[in-house]
């Protein structure tokens, strides 16, 4: 048994985010989330290590309201090392009630697609988006977090609300990196 949790631990950090020991925490989710005013362009303004990510810039996610309901994604970087722009689909799915802000996120296109959590912690659909992921893998958790905002480059004010939701989470900010949004194409 401890075998196979060690491959899923090894599978799942080989995808992303940063491994804790101990199982996820509860998390204090914001209450009558509207994902029609969710939707639409994000910019990541920080984010904790994910190896998808890595050497990533300029990154940017757009969200789509599907006719039946799920959530169309189209997540994009720029190389910061090679230059070259990447994208990649995905699909988030409401998990529970429709003002619930609990998602499942599958990118189809991956080797392994997985179910992967998508939490808003909070946000005011207007400046700022807190995100959470964690999945337990035994004894394991791995975990992510993202801080979104609508503006490549948001004033401090906005990323201080951001903050206060992830201190009031107790989610360690010594994981954060600040994502690269200087010299963007504008289009991107």
């Amino acid at each position: 048994m401890l075998w196979i949790s060690l491959v899923l631990f090894v599978a799942g950090s080989a995808l992303a985010q940063v491994p804790f020991l101990g199982v996820c925490p509860n998390m204090e989710i914001m209450m009558n989330f509207e994902v029609e005013k969710y939707v639409g362009k994000w910019y990541e303004a920080e984010r904790y290590f994910a190896l998808f990510e890595f050497g990533g810039k300029c990154v940017t996610a757009n969200y789509n309201l599907s006719e039946n309901g799920s959530v169309q994604i189209m997540n994009k970087q720029i190389s910061a090392l090679t230059g070259v722009a990447s994208s990649i689909e995905g699909i988030a799915r409401l998990i529970g009630r429709s003002d619930d802000p609990k998602l499942t996120v599958t990118f189809p296109s991956l080797p392994l697609p997985v179910d992967a959590p998508y939490w808003i912690l909070d946000t005011d659909y207007k400046s700022y988006a807190v995100v959470w992921s964690c999945t337990n893998f035994g004894v394991f958790s791995i975990r992510n977090a993202w801080i979104l905002t609508r503006e490549p480059r948001p004033p401090v004010a906005v990323l201080e609300k951001a903050y206060q939701v992830i201190d009031r989470n107790n989610i360690s900010r010594a994981y954060f990196i600040r994502t690269d949004q200087k010299n963007c194409p504008a289009t991107y």
